[in-house]
């Protein structure tokens, strides 16, 4: 298979290695702007094959399939393009749903996969979350807290400098994109929302810092959702309870723990054989997921799964998030 990743920094090489490990036959070739990026080390390293636009690329190389991994806003553009091309697309998070509905029909009427990216709905703690909500069939409440210090994100560059300095693509929106996703998936719909926010740091941001968020789920389950981009120490504490069911993690693959009240013991719970990450990233963050998720995107190619997200899905997060931000 030829795979053709369109942006080509952190996330976009991080696509291409993951992709060499799940087949080393694929062959990459990628497009950016920047000439810098396209010849850098890595690039060159993976074999990547890079030039300044997709018309090159597509020329040059006839892609099987295409990775979006540009900054969110750029999206919908490049994937109407891509789809122009016709070819399957893989897209990062969007955070916007500009061009929903014009990609959506332009990828039926084309017979071509559309998929999105949700990391977290792959990650074997989140799966495990899941499943024993809906074994306990009793009403359940959750607290959960996400934050990390903005420049830490691209410890590389300046944070102003990346998508999460524009508004509509905040920090803060990025960890809702992020994490609602399983939350809805685990929880089910939202019916009520209650939100404080504010502005803790210095950091030159148009947009609040710091998220309370009370959400009221249609199943009777109350949620306390904290985002922030001001925690010193990255941080993803949840916990979950009910009349005889009381769960905790922290974020890392260790760090899930089922707690037992007849022995009042808190067991850990192992829901993977073996843990990869990047040491370039917070130990919350474990490369299982990717590759499961990008391994879920070549079976749709190859019509053996199903995606476990999609646009309908993210544009119901979406609307969610913007009722947030509205508050």
């Amino acid at each position: 298979m030829k795979l053709l990743i369109v942006g080509l920094g952190s996330m976009g090489k991080r696509r291409a290695r993951l992709a060499k490990g799940i087949d080393a036959s694929i062959e990459l070739c990628g497009v950016d702007l920047s000439e810098e990026r396209r010849t850098g080390e890595e690039v060159r390293r993976l074999g990547i094959d890079a030039y300044p636009d997709i018309p090159s690329a597509v020329a040059a190389r006839h892609p099987d399939a295409a990775l979006v991994c540009t900054a969110p806003i750029t999206h919908s553009g490049i994937i109407g393009q891509l789809l122009d091309e016709g070819l399957p697309v893989f897209t990062e998070l969007n955070l916007v749903s500009d061009g929903y509905a014009e990609n959506m029909a332009k990828a039926k009427a084309k017979g071509l996969p559309l998929f999105l990216s949700s990391t977290m709905l792959y990650r074997g703690e989140t799966q495990y979350i899941k499943q024993q909500v809906a074994q306990f069939k009793k009403p359940v409440n959750y607290i959960y807290h996400i934050g990390q210090y903005l420049p830490d994100w691209h410890p590389w560059e300046n944070y102003k400098n990346f998508f999460v300095g524009d508004k509509r693509t905040s920090g803060v929106r990025e960890i809702f994109g992020i994490d609602l996703p399983w939350l809805l998936d685990a929880f089910g719909p939202v019916k009520s929302v209650y939100v404080e926010k504010d502005k803790l740091s210095d950091l030159e941001l148009p947009y609040p810092d710091s998220w309370f968020v009370t959400l009221r789920h249609e199943n009777g389950t109350k949620g306390f959702l904290a985002a922030d981009v001001v925690s010193p120490k990255a941080v993803r504490n949840f916990e979950c309870f009910g009349e005889g069911l009381h769960l905790f993690w922290e974020g890392s693959p260790s760090s899930l723990y089922h707690f037992d009240h007849a022995t009042g013991r808190k067991n850990p719970v192992c829901t993977y054989q073996t843990v990869e990450h990047d040491s370039r990233y917070s130990d919350n963050i474990v490369e299982n997921a990717y590759v499961d998720e990008l391994t879920n995107f070549f079976g749709v190619l190859n019509g053996t799964q199903r995606p476990r997200y999609s646009f309908e899905k993210d544009q119901a997060t979406i609307e969610l998030i913007e009722r947030i931000e509205r508050f």
